[in-house]
């Protein structure tokens, strides 16, 4: 068993100083486990603030190796967490071992790809524009201009990610790169998972002789709105619902001095199977979605949820197949007793309607979610009926048939914005329906061709990101080395002597990276 004091974290010391309590449960039993942890009280949530407002601009003049390297101990310290560690995340989240080791994997790579990108530079966007004295009829003065971490930054753990999404995830990871102390409100699903990993940062924190408070994490219901109504705080970053993202963005334009929120909140990721792919491998089809659509018992942000084919002999051929291997999907336990309770929730309102057919499934009971497949007519997606449009959070997928071509063009100009939109084609498919990918631009972050969109791939190129309501702002994204722009803002200095200029904008570039200097790119000394 772990050593859990369910204390909040504040700048390197543990405070419990009210009186209420809550407390952790094993996903799949449903049993409160031996843990319970502290209510933040509004003054420790001040007092997390107040230390990172004061760790802020010690930390932000750290040099990029420092951070690097203070990114790369966390990473050392997650991968050091033994086995009693991954059997409490297992407990917490009904997740299996396999994936809480994978999903470690990714959370310390994601550390480590901020490090390399630290060391890159590129993330400064130094742009440097020489002096021009003899210009006419005006001379040019002398303008250099990198990006600064804009402040602290409180970020909401996710549920369905404890590792990756959470404590240690992309957004607490991309915001102490770019120089940005963090206050992390844990998730109540994991908060003893939250713990274990509050520990490595601490750790690291001390190994590296970084500012204690560079890191806090606090516990309880009812927290995130004086967290984000803090006038010293500077941003947000979230995933999770729609209902909860929206909940922050109202909260935060409210405040005297508005600040963005990145919150990733909702995606349905519609899948367009183009006709001659249906003819080539539809039952190939049929299986790979069907694999997708469950996978996880379907609480990934990515998970498929809307199927869209024309009418034809292969498409109901397709869809006899598709059904056939929904109904064969076992039951999974879901993440908690809150998610299960919503899937079930959403699953009555799909029952209900009139304009929506079950095909496959059988009926819940007990404490796991079962697969269902739902078909609904497509008058109710260019309706834009609000039911078609929210995600569904579990192994559940909606199929939807239009009667020609034009009529999926105008079908997918229904639908809101997306974290991705996928084709299943082949290459007479991609000539035949040439004007989709100008339209799928326009609705999702990231476009997939001929693959499933449940996986993220934490990479320079990624964008897990799109226009609302898959997330607050389109122009980010919370997978992804860009990830970092969002905690950043562009200083420009104007004939300052190079020895009072950031490193990055020094005539001798000490730092070694590329620059835009005079419009043209360069890693030379000036």
């Amino acid at each position: 068993m772990l050593n859990i004091t369910g204390q909040n974290f504040i700048a390197g010391q543990r405070f419990h100083s009210g009186d209420k309590f809550v407390v952790s449960y094993d996903a799949t039993t449903g049993e409160a486990l031996p843990y319970q942890f502290a209510q933040a009280t509004t003054a420790e949530i001040d007092k997390a603030v107040q230390a990172a407002t004061l760790a802020y601009p010690i930390f932000r003049q750290t040099t990029p190796e420092e951070r690097a390297v203070f990114l790369e101990t966390i990473a050392d310290e997650i991968d050091a967490l033994a086995d009693p560690f991954i059997i409490t995340v297992c407990q917490e989240t009904a997740l299996p071992e396999a994936r809480i080791r994978g999903e470690r994997g990714r959370t310390t790579g994601q550390l480590r790809l901020f490090a390399e990108v630290l060391r890159r530079g590129d993330y400064l966007g130094a742009r440097i524009d020489q002096a021009l004295p003899d210009r006419q009829p005006l001379p040019r003065p002398d303008l250099r201009q990198y990006k600064i971490g804009i402040g602290p930054v409180a970020v909401f753990g996710a549920s369905n990610f404890p590792l990756a999404f959470s404590t240690a995830g992309g957004d607490t990871a991309s915001a102490l790169a770019a120089g940005c102390p963090v206050i992390v409100k844990a998730h109540s699903g994991h908060m003893a998972t939250a713990e274990s990993i509050a520990n490595a940062i601490c750790s690291a924190i001390e190994k590296c002789n970084m500012p204690k408070g560079v890191f806090s994490m606090i516990y309880g219901q009812g927290v995130g709105e004086p967290l984000v109504k803090h006038p010293l705080i500077k941003a947000v970053g979230f995933t999770g619902s729609l209902k909860g993202g929206r909940a922050l963005c109202d909260l935060a334009a409210a405040r005297p001095e508005p600040i963005p929120v990145f919150a990733e909140m909702s995606s349905i990721n519609p899948m367009v199977i183009l006709p001659e792919a249906l003819k080539v491998r539809g039952e190939k089809i049929a299986a790979e979605l069907s694999g997708s659509v469950v996978l996880g018992c379907g609480q990934f942000c990515t998970n498929p949820g809307l199927i869209i084919g024309i009418k034809s002999a292969e498409f109901s051929q397709f869809l006899s197949q598709f059904t056939a291997n929904m109904a064969q999907q076992p039951p999974q336990t879901m993440l908690n007793k809150g998610t299960l309770t919503s899937y079930e929730n959403a699953l009555n309102e799909l029952l209900g309607h009139e304009k929506i057919e079950h095909l496959a499934g059988q009926a819940q009971k007990g404490n796991q979610a079962y697969p269902q497949l739902f078909k609904a007519d497509v008058s109710l997606l260019l309706e834009q009926d609000e039911l078609l449009q929210e995600e569904v959070f579990g192994p559940t997928t909606i199929v939807i048939e239009v009667e020609s071509a034009q009529q999926l063009t105008i079908a997918l100009a229904c639908i809101r914005g997306q974290l991705t939109a996928s084709l299943i084609a082949e290459t007479a498919d991609l000539e035949n329906f040439a004007a989709l990918l100008p339209l799928l631009e326009e609705k999702a972050g990231r476009l997939l061709l001929n693959g499933y969109p449940t996986g993220v791939e934490v990479c320079d190129a990624m964008v897990h990101g799109g226009p609302y309501p898959a997330t607050s702002d389109a122009r980010g994204t919370s997978v992804g080395t860009l990830a970092i722009d969002r905690y950043l803002r562009p200083v420009c200095y104007q004939n300052y002597p190079d020895h009072l200029l950031p490193l990055a904008l020094q005539n001798t570039n000490p730092l070694g990276i590329e620059r835009l200097v005079n419009g043209e790119m360069s890693k030379t000394a000036l």
